[in-house]
């Protein structure tokens, strides 16, 4: 079969599409076709469904005129439209961050060129009143021909953005053929390099619209806002684009209560096809992320009524501030790509509110539609529930900096980027292409307040024309485009139409340089803090800087979900989940798609909870303990605490409340500091905290009303601040024993008890076997342990860390005298840690103390040797018998917890089994720890094990040990260990975002030189809960 190959040539995009317009859905009457309502309009019908489908390698094997009338589809496959065929059993997934899967030799795609052929038979019939047929695309990926009863009708590309055309001469009452060639790749795909799965087909939503010969067929609704705080007027200033001529129309604006706020109507002008006309409401109630209240706006004429909704909002940069309906605002966003791990880039409006529903539970304001448009539908919810929206169009073309050079430095790569696409005239009409097609069709959504050019495309020729396009069409919005800092660095370029200075990534030093240099445009970070895997871990950090600086208009956290595929289950019930390289492709990125807040299947990461609580509507700025005052901050832009939040306050001691209530509603406007008092109950002594928690007050239509939005923890002071169980637990003894019977030989030392037994290895200064009461406890001798299964966020500092061999550390003892007291059996050692073809990693003075009830306290003295890396932890690793599976603890919890990571989580006495503190991040790697503990008690049932020190350290306890973490690449292959596996530690190193990111801060670096690490094992036998 013989197609014109408009798919490799940049002079053609489409053919026959109609030109670009707003999203609407007409209708005979005035009908809310509103997120989600638009099958309720008689003028639409919808084309979704079982079509018949046939999948073919290259194109060079279609040797059929399947959209002929006469071709016989009967034994053709079905396929579901919306989808992708990848997810539906054609072709096989292919993931890729940055480099082409194919060669870069534009505008040339494979010549073995999958493609798919679509045919669907539908019956039409004609209304007297609406002629004229419509036939929309609103996403097929990435090219496609499209013919209607054996009538060629036309050709179109960009994957994300909606494709119509006028059926109007080829259908047919009754019976119609439809036949669509989709093929995989086109030269627009060189410009669709985003971060994703490549997937094909027709993915969103096909239908027709039925229209009258005359009516509007565009329109454009721009909204001012006075300043003045009352008695403000607000103009809606309307551009109507008809299809020929202006035909009267009648204009309504209705307020949310149904009332008529403005209206206008509109003659007939043959001469002309567009008119301007202005409305005012008084008083109006303004559209904000808070509040999202929405006009109803109704376009009348003879045959023809649409119906739409309109927010009133201004946005602006005054004093290099965004402003938002003049009040300072911050974005609290973060990335989203269509994704799901059964339908793929086809996502429902129930998958789009789920997401929405997640992001409002978890405090996010705004959105960045990484990298591409999204369905229409979902800036209409957008509208309808609250997010500041930056709409970016559907251009990435990454893939020019991984291209061959003799000089692969970052410097040369970045200087020649642009030099291909984005600096290359030829790709002019592409580029505005996209960018026109993602304005055009969102002019009216009062959600986005941002156009983005696209991401990661470098800079050049081709984005200055299309920025200016882009604010002299629309310059009621802001625009952005990150990746203008990368150009050739021999050329002057325009940035004049660049409102927002963006970054990616950037370390608080670089953004702190540039707030001091006299910046002239406000700082966004438009991807900050990478969630892959255990991460973030500095979220609190980039929230104190945004804060803190007027200039910081906020951020968008990468990314919103993990992208993979899922599979099926295992027999115990996991779901399988495989991500790039895991479908026999050569070319791929590996599981760096597996980068989200919330896991494929929207179960939230505990870094989603991190991002929670650290961006809460209000924080506790003071406490003063003396007089009880309690000063609080509402981050808010737009509402009063008191309407917004009920405040609850907690008082624990040791883990238990003590006290507890309501604190009575009090105003505290945007942005504000009021204080209130409190009458709380101090506890005399104990670990004690005093916990604010705010609950939303009413409910919305996400939210429940009583959910928790986020809470501050204060430490209370007390005449003696120490955990009591801790000191119960050091002070522990049971009887008066006898004195420990000590047998010393060349390499262990035998410590025998009334009711103990324990060998010292006086080869590795380190305990072989406990038992205690009859009762074995380790399945294999103790070890001192500094290596983690390394996170996601390791990726770079692992390297230095196995270069340092410490994943194959030991422990060796050079030196152990033994003696004893009435009350003890003491144990000195000198040791060090060290590996294979490695100098001493570190030098450790070790003091064991054995008491005459079998308790062992060690001091381990730790003196580094700064020229090996920071470490990843120190601590002991116990290998206990698996029957100790509950576990009992004080410290920061429920939440796994780090040094940088732990705002989700706060001090309490917590019970758990072990296998469930297991976080099964998809390609394991370290996870579960808590951090600021007192104690920690194992228990099987009879017997206890208990760690605890006056000094707080961490724990993790875990059904798999570390190496079983590193060797598996997915969570489903995991295997236990057989035993407990518990790590005691000083402490590990920070989290931080380093997968793509800056270091970890230094504070969070677990870089020094000497630290004492102090702990006591105590043994029993007793219930836990006793």
């Amino acid at each position: 079969m013989m197609i014109p190959r408009y798919f490799e040539d940049l002079n053609i995009l489409h053919e026959n599409t109609m030109p670009a317009r707003a999203y609407y859905i007409p209708a005979s009457r005035q009908v809310d076709t509103f997120a989600g309502k638009r099958e309720d309009s008689d003028r639409m019908q919808l084309l979704n469904g079982k079509w018949k489908f046939r999948y073919f390698k290259s194109i060079n094997e279609l040797n059929n005129d399947f959209f002929t009338q006469d071709y016989d589809i009967s034994n053709e496959n079905l396929i579901n439209v919306p989808s992708v065929w990848q997810m539906e059993g054609y072709d096989s997934h292919q993931y890729t961050n940055i480099r082409y899967p194919f060669p870069f030799d534009p505008p040339y795609v494979p010549q073995d060129n999958p493609c798919g052929t679509y045919v669907y038979l539908f019956d039409y019939h004609a209304e007297q009143k609406a002629p004229k047929a419509y036939l929309n695309f609103e996403g097929v990926d990435s090219c496609f021909y499209v013919w209607l009863n054996g009538m060629y009708v036309g050709y179109s590309q960009v994957s994300h953005a909606t494709s119509e055309f006028d059926v109007s001469g080829v259908i047919v009452e009754g019976v119609n053929k439809l036949a669509v060639l989709v093929l995989k790749w086109c030269d627009g795909s060189y410009l669709e390099d985003q971060d994703k799965f490549r997937m094909s087909g027709i993915f969103r939503d096909v239908y027709l619209l039925k229209r009258p010969e005359q009516a509007v067929r565009d329109y454009f609704v721009k909204t001012t806002v006075g300043t003045e705080t009352k008695g403000r007027t607000a103009e809606v200033s309307i551009q109507l684009t008809y299809f020929e001529i202006v035909v009267p129309t009648k204009v309504y604006i209705y307020n949310a209560e149904n009332a008529l706020e403005a209206e206008a109507v509109i003659k007939e002008e043959t001469d002309k096809n567009t008119v301007d006309i202005v409305l005012k409401i008084d008083n109006p109630i303004l559209w904000n992320p808070e509040d999202p209240y929405l006009y109803t706006l109704v376009l009348m004429t003879k045959a023809e009524t649409i119906t739409d909704t309109m927010g009133i909002r201004e946005i602006f940069i005054k004093d290099k501030c965004v402003y938002l309906n003049g009040k300072a605002i911050k974005f609290r966003g973060v990335n989203r790509h269509d994704s799901d791990p059964v339908t793929g880039a086809t996502i429902s409006l129930e998958q789009m509110k789920q997401d929405l529903m997640l992001m409002k539970q978890h405090n996010f304001n705004a959105i960045r539609t990484s990298h591409y448009p999204n369905a229409p539908v979902f800036y209409e919810l957008c509208d309808k529930y609250g997010f500041l929206v930056i709409d970016e169009a559907d251009i990435e073309s990454h893939g020019p900096s991984e291209i061959f050079h003799k000089d692969f430095s970052d410097s040369n790569k970045f200087h020649h980027w642009n030099g291909p696409i984005a600096d290359n005239p030829v790709w002019e009409m592409a580029i505005m292409d996209r960018v026109q097609l993602c304005v055009q069709r969102d002019k009216n959504r009062p959600c986005v307040v941002i156009w983005s050019m696209g991401n990661e495309s470098a800079y050049g020729c081709n984005f200055e024309r299309a920025l200016q396009w882009t604010k002299s069409f629309d310059n009621t919005r802001l625009t952005h485009y990150e990746s203008a800092r990368y150009h050739n660095r021999d050329k002057i370029y325009d940035y004049s139409n660049l409102d927002l200075y963006s970054r990616m990534y950037p370390s608080l030093d670089e953004v702190q340089t540039y707030l001091k240099n006299e910046p002239k445009k406000p700082f966004l970070l438009c991807e900050y803090c990478h969630s892959m895997g255990n991460g973030p871990g500095d979220f609190e950090d980039y929230f104190g800087l945004i804060e803190q600086n007027d200039l910081m208009c906020g951020g968008f956290v990468w990314e919103w979900c993990d992208h993979a595929i899922a599979y099926r289950e295992t027999d115990e019930g996991k779901d399988i989940y495989y991500y790039g390289g895991d479908h026999g492709e050569t070319i791929h990125d590996g599981n760096f798609c597996v980068d989200g807040l919330v896991y494929p299947d929207r179960t939230p990461h505990t870094g989603l909870l991190e991002y929670k609580n650290v961006y809460r509507p209000a924080r506790v700025i003071s406490f003063e303990q003396q007089t009880q005052e309690l000063k609080i901050k509402n981050y808010m832009e737009f509402t009063d605490l008191a309407v917004y939040a009920e405040i609850r306050y907690e008082v624990t001691c040791d883990g238990d409340c003590v006290d507890f209530g309501v604190l009575m509603p009090f105003s505290v406007k945007p942005g504000e500091v009021r204080s209130t008092w409190l009458n709380i109950t101090i506890p005399q002594k104990g670990r004690s905290y005093l916990k604010i928690s705010y609950y939303l007050r009413r409910e919305t239509e996400l939210v429940p009303a009583g959910h928790l939005l986020g809470f501050d923890e204060i430490p209370l002071h007390t005449e003696d601040d120490r955990n009591q169980t801790t000191v119960r637990l050091m002070e522990f003894h049971e009887l008066e024993r006898e004195n420990i019977f000590v047998q010393e030989t060349e390499t262990e030392i035998r410590c025998e008890g009334e009711n103990f037994t324990y060998i010292f290895d006086k080869c590795t200064g380190l305990f072989s076997q406990i038992n205690y009461a009859g009762k074995t406890y380790l399945n294999q001798p103790m070890e001192l342990n500094i290596w983690r299964a390394p996170t996601d966020n390791d990726m770079y500092i692992k390297k230095e860390w196995q270069r340092a061999r410490y994943d194959h550390a030991y422990t060796r003892a050079y030196h152990t005298t033994v003696c004893q007291t009435e009350e003890n059996v003491i144990i000195h050692c000198t040791a060090s840690m060290l590996a294979d073809s490695v100098q001493r990693m570190m030098n450790l003075q070790m003091t064991w103390k054995i008491d005459n009830n079998g308790g062992i306290c060690v001091d381990l003295l730790v003196k580094r040797n700064l020229e090996f890396p920071i470490l990843p932890r120190f601590g002991i690793r116990l290998f206990l018998k698996q029957d100790f599976e509950r576990i009992t603890y004080y410290g920061m919890g429920p939440t796994e917890s780090y040094p940088d990571k732990c705002r989700a989580a706060s001090h309490g006495r917590y019970c758990a089994n072990v296998a469930d503190l297991h976080e099964p991040y998809i390609r394991p790697q370290e996870n579960g720890s808590h951090i600021d503990c007192d104690y920690v008690l194992l228990t099987d049932g009879k017997f206890v094990f208990a760690a605890v020190s006056n000094h707080t350290f961490s724990y993790n306890a875990s059904i798999y040990t570390q190496e079983e973490l590193q060797q598996k690449a997915h969570n489903y292959a995991l295997k236990e260990a057989g035993s407990t596996v518990l790590c005691l530690d000083y402490a590990q190193n920070g989290i931080g975002s380093n997968s793509c990111g800056p270091e970890v801060l230094d504070q969070y670096q677990f870089g020094e030189e000497e630290f004492l690490f102090t702990v006591k094992l105590v043994f029993y036998e007793k219930d836990l809960d006793e």
